[in-house]
């Protein structure tokens, strides 16, 4: 079993409750009623998994909301509508921080996997970032919508850039174009869920597969997004060079590391593996 470092009291910061159990830290979106994210809370988001890509004790995070209704209802339009936030060439005006829109939706550093526990709603923005995460879990009565084209907006961090390589391309464009929900069932149809599970066990299943994640090897857990990452859309016999090419600097740390020779002998030798992420 991996050593756990006793679980350490929640810290705050608009709207984001960040809590470390172990190598795991869970991250929460509890801001007001709907979730809704506006640049500090962005902001905050992006703290949390700069602090998941920095320390190197963490191994993993779990991403949920507050409440049951809503996971995220994306982002503020009423921070929008005030001129708090800017439409414009978002992406250049406002800091939205570290990895971009929540910190997830072009986070091109962050080789730690996050689960998202999607515990409500996932609107424009939220879906967006459920979809920033590796692995999502969905309570049973979980929805998932892109309302924006009726806004008169189109969902650009992410949705548009991601949905159709997840999901077939005509499912897709029905959820942009008429603005349809999906609900979880069809949602893991798609494989773009990996579970469905009912309310109350949606954290039990969530902090079962991050204590797994935990408990493996460290550079070999972060190797596969990196290199995942690297020869995505990359025809096969490129990505195979590439692999062997390309800097991709944790893939060629796990190569040379201790800990692929302690998961080795472990195995021979019958026991546990004890993983350092060294």
């Amino acid at each position: 079993s991996h050593s756990r470092i006793s679980a350490r009291r929640p810290v705050m910061s608009d709207g984001v409750t960040t809590r470390r159990d172990g190598h795991i830290l869970e991250v929460t979106l509890d801001r007001g009623k709907v979730n809704a994210i506006d640049v500090p809370t962005s902001q905050a988001l992006a703290a949390a998994f700069k602090q998941l890509h920095e320390d190197k004790d963490l191994r993993c995070a779990i991403l949920t909301g507050g409440g049951e209704k809503i996971f995220s209802a994306g982002w503020d339009l009423k921070a929008l509508n005030d001129g708090d936030m800017q439409l414009d060439n978002w992406w250049e005006v406002d800091e939205y921080g570290f990895g971009g829109f929540t910190g997830l939706t072009e986070n091109w550093a962050l080789n730690k996997p996050v689960i998202a526990a999607v515990n409500g709603l996932a609107i424009g923005g939220g879906f967006e970032m459920a979809m920033g995460c590796d692995l999502i879990i969905a309570s049973s009565h979980v929805e998932f919508g892109l309302p924006e084209m009726p806004l008169g907006i189109v969902p650009d961090a992410g949705a548009l850039q991601r949905l159709p390589r997840r999901i077939p391309h005509n499912i897709a464009m029905e959820m942009f174009l008429l603005g349809r929900r999906m609900t979880a069932t069809e949602a893991a149809h798609y494989g773009l869920v990996n579970k469905v599970v009912p309310k109350e066990q949606l954290m039990d299943a969530a902090r079962e597969w991050a204590a797994s994640i935990a408990w493996s090897a460290p550079l070999a857990m972060q190797s596969v997004k990196e290199v995942q990452r690297e020869i995505e859309c990359v025809p096969l016999e490129k990505a195979f060079h590439k692999m062997r090419t390309d800097p991709m600097p944790t893939y060629r740390k796990m190569l040379k590391s201790e800990d692929a020779k302690e998961g080795v002998a472990a195995f021979v030798e019958k026991r546990n593996p004890n993983f350092k992420g060294e």
